[in-house]
Formats: C-alpha cells, sequence, structure tokens
C-alpha cells in the first residue's frame, strides 16, 4: 500500500490531505517559503501520531510537525515529506487552579489557554502578537518568548512537563508536574527549542500564575537608551519587581507606523528617539483595588515614579492609560510590528539577543557596517527591551543573496562581539542554518548531531532543519 492509502485507513481520507487541498499548510504565513509536501496527516490523538510517525517510517517518508503556521524560519517546509499537523490534538485536558498548571495538547491556540486559564482566575503568561493562531506545540518546538519573558521566561521556563512521540513511535512520558526532579538527565529540555527534529510534541503540562487584578501602562520618550535601561531598573526597584512588558519603538519603527497603519495613531506629536511601551501589573488587593476617587494605586505608582523620573530629565513625555481602550491602542501600536515588517519586500529580517546594555551599542556599531555595505538601506527596529531582544530589519532594496548574507553576516558580527546570540525567540528553522555554522561553538554543534543520530538514526524527523550539516 501507498503512503497515503496507509493514512487513509489509520486517520480517514478526511485527515489526509493533498493536491490543492494542502495549500494553505505547504507555504508559511509571510509567503516566504513554498513547500511541496506528499501529504498532510491530521492526527487526532497521541496513539494516532504514533501510528502515523510508525507509517512514514515504513515509508521512508520525513516528518515535517507544523502548529499554527506562524513561524518565520521556514521550521515547516519540505519537498516530498509528510507534514504532521497538530491542528486535531486541540484538547485543554485539565487546568488545575489549587496547583497552578494547565494539561494541555500541542494543537491548542495560545488564546485559547489564555481564556480557559482566565475562568479559573489565572493567566498564562506568554503573550506574542500570533497568540491568536499560534499553537502549544509550535511555542514549545521554537521555545517562543514574547513580551512578558522579562518577567515569566520564555516558554521554557513555563514548562513542567512534555508527551513526546520519538522518532521510531514510541511515547515518550514525561508529563511531570513537578517543580522539582532531580531524577536524571531533564529530558524534556531536549525538545524544547528542537522544532522537530528530535520527536513531535503531543501534549505538555504548563505552568499557570495568578491572573493580574490591575496592570498599569505607559508610553513615554526616554532621551537615551541607556537612560531607558536606568528607567527600567527604577521602576522595578519601586514597583517590587512588577514590571511585564518593556518594549522599545525607535523613531524608525514609529515612521514606518504612520505609513503602514495610520489608523493607529501615535503617542506623541512628533517621532521619538526612543519610545518605551512599559507594562505593570499587580494581583495585590492594596495596589489593585480603586480608591475613593476612582484611581488604582497600581496607575499612580507608576504615574508618580514616571513623574520623578521627568524631574530628573530621563524621560521628556509620557503618556498613561487611563481605560482598556487607551491600554489596547497602545499595545495595538507595538504590535502593528508584524504588519509593518511584511509591508516592505526585500526586507532582510533578524532576531538577534545582546545583553541589555549593549543594545545601544548594537545599534551605534551597525549603523557606520551597513553603511558600507548599502547606503541607501532603511532599517527598522523594534525590541523586547527589558530582555535583549531586538527585531532589527533591513530593507537594502536589492534582493540578491550575496548582499542578504553581508548584511546578514554584518549584524553577527556585532551581535557575537558583544556577547549576544543571532537567534533569540524565533527558532532556526532553515533560514539560520549558515549562521549557525558560522556562529555557533564547534563543540556545541558535534554534540547536537550526537544527539539527533541517537534519537534519529534514519533522519527522518524535520531532516534539514536547526542543525547544519557537518562540514567535510
Amino acid at each position: 500500500m501507498s503512503l497515503v492509502a496507509d493514512l487513509n485507513a489509520l486517520l480517514g481520507a478526511a485527515n489526509v490531505l493533498t493536491g490543492p487541498d494542502m495549500a494553505r499548510h505547504a507555504q508559511d504565513w509571510m509567503g516566504n517559503f513554498h513547500g511541496t509536501p506528499c501529504a498532510v496527516a491530521r492526527p487526532g490523538s497521541t496513539a494516532q501520531v504514533a501510528e502515523t510517525v510508525k507509517i512514514a517510517a515504513h515509508h521512508g517518508i520525513p516528518v515535517i510537525p507544523i502548529s499554527g503556521n506562524t513561524g518565520l524560519t521556514g521550521g515547516t517546509f519540505t519537498d516530498g515529506g509528510l507534514l504532521l499537523s497538530t491542528e486535531r490534538l486541540n484538547r485543554i485536558r485539565d487546568i488545575r487552579a489549587p496547583s497552578r498548571i494547565a494539561i494541555v495538547e500541542a494543537g491548542v491556540i495560545l488564546s485559547r489557554l489564555h481564556d480557559a486559564a482566565a475562568d479559573h482566575g489565572l493567566y498564562f503568561p506568554l503573550w506574542f502578537g500570533a497568540r491568536g493562531s499560534a499553537m502549544i506545540g509550535g511555542v514549545l518546538s521554537t521555545n517562543a518568548g514574547g513580551s512578558n519573558v522579562l518577567r515569566y521566561g520564555s516558554t521554557r521556563a513555563l514548562c513542567l512537563g512534555l508527551e513526546v512521540v520519538l522518532p521510531d513511535g514510541r511515547v515518550l512520558n514525561l508529563m511531570s508536574e513537578l517543580h522539582k526532579d532531580n531524577s536524571g538527565y531533564d529530558l524534556k529540555q531536549l525538545f524544547i527549542g528542537a522544532e522537530g527534529t528530535l520527536g513531535i510534541i503531543t501534549a505538555a503540562v504548563m505552568k499557570l500564575v495568578p491572573a493580574p487584578r490591575a496592570q498599569a501602562t505607559a508610553t513615554l520618550a526616554a532621551r537615551s537608551l541607556p537612560d531607558a535601561l536606568t528607567l527600567l531598573n527604577r521602576l522595578q526597584a519601586a514597583s517590587g519587581g512588577l514590571v511585564e512588558a518593556f518594549e522599545y519603538m525607535p523613531a524608525d519603527y514609529m515612521r514606518r507606523l504612520i505609513q503602514v497603519r495610520p489608523d493607529i495613531g501615535q503617542p506623541f506629536d512628533q517621532p521619538q528617539g526612543c519610545t518605551i511601551l512599559v507594562e505593570l501589573a499587580a494581583t495585590s488587593p492594596a495596589l489593585t483595588t480603586a480608591q475613593a476617587d476612582g484611581t488604582i494605586p497600581l496607575t499612580d505608582l507608576l504615574e508618580s515614579t514616571l513623574a520623578q523620573l521627568m524631574d530628573e530629565g530621563l524621560i521628556l513625555d509620557a503618556q498613561i492609560a487611563r481605560s482598556d481602550a487607551q491600554r489596547s491602542a497602545m499595545w495595538a501600536r507595538r504590535e502593528a510590528a508584524a504588519e509593518i515588517g511584511a509591508a516592505v519586500k526585500p526586507m532582510i529580517d533578524s532576531d538577534i539577543a545582546v545583553p541589555l546594555d549593549k543594545v545601544a551599542a548594537f545599534l551605534d556599531r551597525i549603523t557606520p557596517r551597513l553603511a558600507e555595505i548599502v547606503p541607501a538601506a532603511d532599517t527598522v527596529t523594534v525590541a523586547h527591551l527589558g530582555d535583549g531582544n531586538l527585531h532589527f530589519s533591513v530593507y537594502p532594496g536589492d534582493p540578491s543573496k550575496t548582499l542578504y548574507d553581508r548584511v546578514i553576516t554584518a549584524i553577527e558580527d556585532v551581535v557575537q562581539d558583544l556577547g549576544g546570540s543571532f537567534s533569540a525567540e524565533h527558532g532556526v528553522g532553515l533560514s539560520k542554518l549558515n549562521s549557525m555554522s558560522r556562529r555557533k561553538d564547534p563543540v556545541a554543534l558535534d554534540v547536537m548531531r550526537a544527539i539527533k543520530g541517537a534519537l534519529d538514526p534514519n533522519n527522518l524527523m524535520n531532516p534539514g532543519k536547526v542543525i547544519p550539516p557537518a562540514k567535510a
């Protein structure tokens, strides 16, 4: 029997897509990668995932997992492989409010977990623009970040346990609900961030936190990036570590926002050199209970701290959200980043991380380097400033691969010299394989290849992604 016939017998023809029915899975959402899968399998349980993997192995067909298809690095591209969609693995198996955990399957959409947690007075603190389509399996496989990493860490920090189907079809049960377990290797960490190259995540135990009773949000213009870091530290000290987001939108970003989304509006009369979106969140009644005059102590705390910083000259201007509508408008400006990035092509995008006190140094040093390579290029920067993650995009006008490589190499040079990473939160996929070859420690690459070879000796799990081939 053929692969498709075997899959039809297992899953039913409605859950084995071929031909035009594969279109929405075969292309990434940015339109940069156009694959040619042999089929798309849609198993509805962990047992069906395991059998699907066994069938593909029997036919010698690679398996490429795909979740919400919101990736940016070509991690789900395939030419002839089987796409295994987790979209039917969409059950929230349990939410245990007393222990603050959620047991969820890989196809649960992030925003659905947000809503389910909220029904229990809890919050899953992973937040980014694609939350309405990104799925748990995908965010685990890429170790996704977002706006709240500053306070809660990336996806890796929010996961207690995993269920994984291995390349040979066995199910690895790592569904621990424990915060402490020193019984050998922490195997789940192998699969988080591995982008499906070692196995397919089918379920997970995720941490929840108490839902904020109030948020205090402001958009401000800082005098400089170093001053912004001082501002962050002062806010953390004043609030007792309640800063949840600290997002950087410089003048180039705000000018592009005016062009792409004029409906959103601007916080200030003119784009500022260092615009910051800051948000504090609290659960304690002392900070979240409205006073007799209707004010919220958390907002008062933010306002008084910003006023002090303004008196010191660290802040040039500020707007504090006084309503949910104003808060939403502030976040809409930041979350328009994907639209801004996609509005003009060709675009050379990077997803880098540097130490917090080196963000300004990166921007200062990359500017003259780019001027030497492509003098007329525009740039747009937006950053999770609180964790040192910059999305630095270059619009060179020239789509040639040679120019692309020169620009990326220049960015990597500066990042490496500053002790940073060329990949912060989007994963590696296909698009950063050359960066892995150039910048990843050779011993680390050898270890990664050894792990891949041990778990997937036939190289059938998302082959060609994350780990570059060894040099001859």
